[in-house]
């Protein structure tokens, strides 16, 4: 029985090799067997021989652009000369859309400028049938076979076309041959600024667009629409500039050697915050000659406190100088934020040299007093010249007690009267007596003076300041 089976299997398999038809219950393969077919690789044609033409596909690409080049008759013209070429210059018209201001950067003197640039032209050799007069648009492929302008940026230090997630760049040719010509730059130009003001300046930076090889008698290049023609993102905002203004101009540039070119520009204008500087610079340089000023009210005898005061207060104006001047540039001109720093220093200086000025005639008036001391009388037949009576008034000493010394080189002597507790006073019975000495609180006429004309010509000096700059 297992026998029988055996050859009834192979005589079906058999027939179906031979192309006859199958048994019905044979008809329906397997889903694993047909999986295995479809997934086998097409045969590939030994070497020099071609293969099956079943498993060749059309090429998509090839098939399209041979289909638009004949619809567009690329091959029938000569599209390295421009459109027209013997007559009259071909207008091409601009206009842009600012996408972002992204860095100014005074040191390098330049910004940096995402933008839309468009171009507007006609060209004939372009021109198709449609019967509904609509417009084909293509991607850069298109571009590289056809006349575009030769558009660059003058001055510009980097700029590059973007490629992500395939190159920004759009062609579109209406039936008429009119063509519309977009691609998406970033761009670094450069921006001359005069830093006079800083940081209370502003600033106009411009960018500059023209033909690289075609003259005004081959390209005559235009804003499309005027001032309209370029539009700017509402979103576009520096942290350190105020964007007043964008505006457009239009003028010639001439070349010895080579001629007269179209240029556009695209003028902004940029107003600074002062807030940060306010914050950083001018608030520190203010507190720092106000803290110098405290050194007039300390003791001049107190040499251990007021010359570190003046020390510090100069090395902190010189730290500030040299932090701002490190982010600027090295221009050979004297900005508005160093004339501010420079004088904050100088009353800073005087400051020091004021006490340095007190300190040298309280030394001269000391020697001085010491030879006035030697020629007075002798007082050695005084008990107790420095003990007075317990009800000897405070004015009576500062009125009686001054022996006779004037007030010389400015030196204002002031007394106060120390009551000196004396504890042994109960025991030897010396009951309602107290001991008195005089200290000496000396008020140089210098540190008198320079408390009133060293902030009075601070602010004499902010408010000229700030109406000039302002």
């Amino acid at each position: 029985m297992h026998t029988d089976v055996v050859l009834l299997n192979l005589l079906l398999w058999m027939v179906g090799v031979s192309g006859q038809p199958r048994p019905r219950g044979q008809i329906l393969q397997s889903h694993r067997h047909v999986r295995s077919k479809r997934e086998m690789p097409p045969t590939v044609a030994p070497h020099g021989k071609n293969g099956s033409p079943i498993f060749k596909s059309p090429d998509i690409t090839k098939a399209w652009g041979s289909n638009t080049e004949r619809l567009l008759r690329i091959e029938d013209h000569d599209f390295t000369m421009r459109p027209g070429f013997g007559g009259p210059a071909v207008p091409v018209g601009v206009d842009v859309q600012v996408e972002s201001l992204d860095a100014i950067s005074e040191v390098d003197m330049d910004f940096t400028m995402t933008l839309y640039l468009r171009h507007y032209w006609k060209d004939e050799r372009l021109a198709f049938k449609s019967n509904h007069n609509q417009s084909m648009t293509f991607d850069s492929r298109l571009v590289k076979k056809i006349w575009v302008p030769d558009m660059f940026f003058v001055h510009s230090k980097r700029s590059f076309t973007h490629d992500t997630t395939t190159d920004n760049v759009m062609l579109r040719v209406y039936p008429d041959g009119k063509v519309l010509y977009s691609l998406r730059v970033t761009v670094t130009a450069m921006c001359s600024m005069d830093l006079s003001r800083f940081p209370l300046d502003t600033q106009t930076c411009s960018l500059e667009i023209e033909s690289y090889a075609y003259t005004d008698d081959d390209l005559l290049l235009y804003w499309k629409e005027g001032n309209r023609s370029l539009n700017t993102d509402k979103g576009i905002s520096l942290s350190q500039f105020l964007i007043q203004e964008f505006h457009t101009t239009t003028r010639l540039a001439f070349y010895s050697s080579t001629g007269w070119y179209n240029r556009l520009y695209i003028n902004f204008t940029l107003r600074r915050h002062i807030f940060f500087f306010l914050l950083q610079t001018y608030f520190p340089a203010t507190l720092m000659v106000m803290l110098s000023w405290v050194s007039f009210w300390i003791d001049r005898r107190a040499v251990p406190a007021r010359v570190p005061l003046g020390i510090t207060t100069v090395l902190t104006m010189s730290t500030i100088i040299t932090g701002v001047n490190a982010s600027m540039p090295r221009v050979s001109y004297i900005k508005a934020v160093d004339i501010y720093l420079w004088v904050s220093f100088v009353f800073v200086f005087l400051s020091v040299i004021e006490y340095a000025a007190v300190n040298y005639l309280s030394t001269l008036q000391e020697r001085k007093e010491r030879k006035l001391r030697e020629r007075l009388p002798c007082t050695c037949g005084m008990a107790h010249p420095g003990m007075m009576s317990a009800s000897y008034s405070e004015v009576d000493a500062n009125t009686t007690g001054n022996y006779g010394i004037p007030e010389e080189n400015g030196v204002k002597r002031e007394r106060m009267l120390v009551q000196l507790a004396m504890e042994s006073a109960q025991v030897t019975g010396h009951v309602g007596t107290s001991a008195y000495s005089n200290a000496w609180i000396d008020t140089h006429v210098i540190d008198k003076y320079s408390r009133v004309i060293f902030p009075g010509s601070y602010i004499l000096f902010n408010i000229i300041y700030w109406s000039i700059y302002s």
